[in-house]
């Protein structure tokens, strides 16, 4: 029984992570429409950041500042945030397919960036003992795990909170009204690449509070946590779960995660010893399916969208100042 509670505990901290990255997914795409394949790479950034700013000094690599955890997450979400206004001013031009290949390359470059830049990531050997929030408080690791959790749960609270309020905004209007129609948006005297740029960003920033939180759960990151698969894994649970829809993003992390380490498990109990390798492309294949079934039966997702006003009210709601 304990065993069990420790893994639920484990898997609920995990998946509440993920549900952090899809909040900010979501803001990009289910609300403003940017289709940004480029996920992994500012988890990453959020990650690296917070193993340098909290993380105690290594040999040959730069940081090891041992700052409280506030600030590690605020400095996670500042460096990703950064990255993406610099990304993003020369990228957030182009459209639908032509943005998703570049935020690919992105995505790519800075795990390539990581796994070569040894003075700031340590390169392929990555970077280990990334402190947990709060270390001394409690002893034992199920009661480190325990508070870690609770600590991840009032995270994703608030972010679910805040992410609501903005896009229940005249600001959100807008990012809703530029998603549907950007000429007509732009003809009521909207910014589009303005707002684009701002969406952008924030989710980025989000993004990279996921890879933080990430980093003091594991406490050990390397270039190989940052693979294209973990995009694939965000998107295919906010799809499930419902773009366009803050509980949709929370509901289809927990719900594809649970789908994918219970997938593991009966792999490695089914599958003989000389086909476990090949357990991980049956996971792939597993949620392959999962998708197609949800976009046959639930194109919107498990929660899709709230249909709160037509699309030309969207745009009248838009066009007022803000009260």
């Amino acid at each position: 029984m304990t065993g069990l509670l420790s893994y639920l505990v484990f898997f609920l901290i995990q998946a509440l992570v993920f549900a952090v990255v899809c909040l900010g997914l979501n803001l990009q795409w289910g609300y403003t429409g940017l289709f940004n394949i480029g996920v992994s790479g500012f988890y990453l950034v959020g990650a690296y950041a917070y193993a340098l700013l909290c993380g105690p000094p290594h040999a040959g690599i730069v940081g090891g500042l041992q700052l409280p955890f506030p600030i590690g997450l605020a400095g996670s979400m500042v460096a990703a945030g950064a990255v993406a206004f610099i990304v993003g001013i020369p990228t957030l031009r182009l459209r639908e397919d032509y943005l998703a290949i570049v935020t690919i390359g992105i995505g790519s470059t800075l795990q390539l960036i990581a796994l070569n830049a040894n003075a700031l990531t340590g390169g392929s050997r990555g970077i280990t003992d990334i402190p947990r929030p709060l270390p001394g408080l409690v002893d034992g690791v199920f009661a480190r795990n325990l508070l870690l959790l609770a600590l991840v749960m009032i995270v994703v609270v608030l972010l679910y909170a805040a992410l609501e309020a903005m896009v229940r905004s005249p600001w959100g209007r807008v990012l809703k009204a530029i998603r549907e129609d950007e000429q007509a948006a732009e003809s009521l005297g909207k910014d589009a690449f303005g707002y684009r740029l701002q969406s952008f960003v924030i989710g980025s920033a989000v993004m990279g509070l996921g890879g933080a939180l990430y980093a003091s759960f594991i406490g050990y990151i390397s270039p190989e946590d940052f693979m294209p698969i973990l995009t694939f894994q965000i998107w295919s649970m906010l799809i499930v779960g419902g773009s366009g829809n803050n509980k949709g993003a929370v509901l289809g992390a927990v719900l594809m995660w649970a789908i994918w380490t219970a997938s593991g498990s009966v792999a490695q109990a089914v599958l003989p010893a000389t086909l476990q390798v090949k357990g991980g492309a049956a996971q792939i294949i597993l949620i392959g399916v999962v998708l197609m079934g949800v976009l046959v039966l639930r194109p919107r997702g498990l929660i899709g969208e709230e249909a709160v006003v037509s699309h030309g009210a969207q745009l009248d709601e838009a066009a007022q100042p803000p009260r």
